[in-house]
């Protein structure tokens, strides 16, 4: 039996869907990684283990692949290593030339980067800025339902973030965007990387300043203000949705 020191947590991304044991990331014995996996590489630790990554595994069964959503369960900086091993997966699988001459990249574990061997150029991840933001209007919150969500989950609104755009103007533009509300005394809450397939979610608490509702029908199928002690499905624990709309009905 493997001493717990010489434990690590594999997190191996296969076609975007992470290698689980028992719903959960394997915690395997680091002389016994080459039975699973060709390569891997320390992206982190956490609880005194190593956390690593790999690109392909021997013999995994399509049983036993999931998405991340699936560890939501997780503590939340272990989650957030999983996410890092799919963002780097994503960026080798989408970054494979250079977008400067067109040559091969290699991947470089120590940055970790895509490196190209012919002109240099070190290429990092790709991560693109959001913003989320629960709203407020006295005991109520901003929710609205997207398409995607069959279950009927609410969840508060969020979006990209434009070239030149503040993080400000990102919530304002967007809360009007998608549902015609006007907001104020936008102030900043916490962040969380999430790795859908490599987005940094920064997330907002915004006061309710003027206007109806009128929702943007080409990206959701409704919006209402609901009553922080009476609300429909939310977003699951674990995710920055969830911590918002907690947060807002505490104030309340």
């Amino acid at each position: 039996m493997s001493d717990q020191k010489d434990l690590v947590y594999l997190c191996c991304v296969i076609d975007g869907k992470l290698w689980l044991t028992d719903h959960n990331l394997p915690l395997v014995a680091k002389n016994q990684l080459d039975k699973w996996v060709k390569a891997s590489y320390a992206i982190g630790y956490f609880d005194g283990h190593e956390v690593v990554y790999a690109h392909e595994h021997h013999s995994a069964r399509e049983t036993e692949l999931a998405g991340l959503r699936s560890l939501l369960h997780l503590p939340g900086e272990l989650f957030n290593l999983a996410g890092r091993a799919i963002q780097i997966d994503y960026m080798r699988d989408s970054q494979v030339f250079c977008s400067r001459c067109g040559s091969k990249n290699r991947f470089e574990p120590s940055h970790p980067a895509m490196v190209c061997d012919v002109c240099e150029t070190v290429h990092y991840p790709r991560v693109s800025p959001c913003v989320i933001v629960a709203v407020k209007k006295g005991g109520q919150i901003l929710l609205a339902h997207h398409p995607r969500h069959k279950n009927g989950m609410y969840t508060v609104i969020a979006g990209f973030v434009e070239a030149g755009e503040t993080l400000e103007q990102c919530v304002a533009r967007e809360v009007k965007e998608e549902t015609g509300i006007d907001v104020s005394n936008i102030r900043y809450f916490d962040s969380q990387p999430w790795a859908f397939p490599s987005n940094l979610m920064m997330g907002f608490v915004a006061d309710y300043e003027s206007g109806e509702i009128n929702p943007d029908y080409e990206e959701l199928t409704d919006a209402q203000w609901f009553d922080v002690d009476d609300l429909p499905l939310v977003a699951p624990e674990g995710t920055i949705a969830r911590r918002l709309i907690e947060a807002v009905k505490a104030q309340n």
